[in-house]
């Protein structure tokens, strides 16, 4: 019987990278899933996101391991989405909700601040920021009626907790996050629902390994790869790794929700290889 057994849990960017190896993690240990992303990539945006596909096989690998699964294409914006989605998910999967794992976001490229474009800005604050307040929004009001305690994990970064250049909307973003960690984690204490963050240095995902930021470590080469990059990732992180795998991340979250970790709250978990340790 896995830690998690008969709980149910919500995960946003649910399609592929950290939000589909939290929903495995997640289903490995007992819980059913209600999942949602996009599926949709702003025209601005230098790497593409995840397809209808991918949520796909999230479903097909949740269902492998015997657990049930809602997932819908959402935008976690869209606040009467989400409700739907989660209204639903709730009603199918026996009326309670245990866990949120607020994983969605999304990533520019290093740049100085003052040369970002302030549409662009707009939409990382409002996708990365602003999401992760819709998901609670809509999360935690069926969490308290449902009675049960529960577990809320918002995905911040190391970029939240470390200094450098570029990243500042990002950066920004982030930030918000572990601020809106706190607040949640005052306010729904009496409810026995602790709110969490996660602070990851680069995962092994499409988030890090597309052409832009590959570019941003090795502007000396025309199409720079994973080797070519994999010496500047490392630079980062106190343990000579260059990034940690997305299951790393997850078995954060899956403590995090479990009894193991039943009376911690409020605290900022980073899963980062001692990557905000250094400058």
């Amino acid at each position: 019987m896995g830690v998690l057994e008969g709980k149910v849990a919500f995960v946003t960017g649910a399609a592929r990278g950290q939000g589909r190896s939290h929903a495995v993690r997640l289903a490995q240990e007992g819980a059913d899933i209600i999942a949602v992303d996009a599926c949709a990539t702003p025209a601005w945006l230098s790497y593409p996101l995840a397809t209808e596909a991918d949520l796909a096989e999230t479903v097909r690998e949740v269902e492998a391991l015997g657990r049930r699964i809602v997932a819908r294409k959402a935008d976690i914006r869209d606040l009467t989405a989400i409700e739907a989605v989660l209204g639903e998910g709730v009603a199918e999967l026996g009326g309670r909700l245990d866990i949120v794992a607020a994983n969605a976001a999304i990533i520019s490229w290093p740049r100085d601040t003052w040369a970002i474009d302030a549409a662009e800005f707009r939409e990382l604050i409002d996708v990365t920021l602003t999401g992760t307040f819709i998901t609670v929004k809509a999360a935690v009001p069926l969490m308290i009626a449902a009675g049960n305690g529960g577990s809320v994990t918002l995905t911040s970064s190391g970029a939240a907790i470390t200094a450098g250049k570029g990243l500042g909307d990002y950066k920004a973003a982030k930030n918000g996050v572990l601020a809106l960690k706190d607040t949640l984690a005052c306010e729904l204490a009496e409810y026995f629902i602790r709110v969490n963050a996660v602070c990851p240095t680069a995962v092994d995902t499409p988030m890090i390994h597309n052409e832009s930021l590959h570019r941003a470590f090795r502007p000396d080469l025309a199409n720079p790869g994973r080797d070519d990059v994999r010496d500047g990732f490392a630079q980062m992180n106190l343990l000579p790794i260059p990034w940690v795998d997305p299951v790393d991340v997850s078995n954060a979250i899956v403590w995090l929700a479990s009894d193991a970790a039943r009376y911690v709250t409020g605290i900022t978990l980073p899963v980062d290889a001692g990557n905000h340790l250094k400058c």
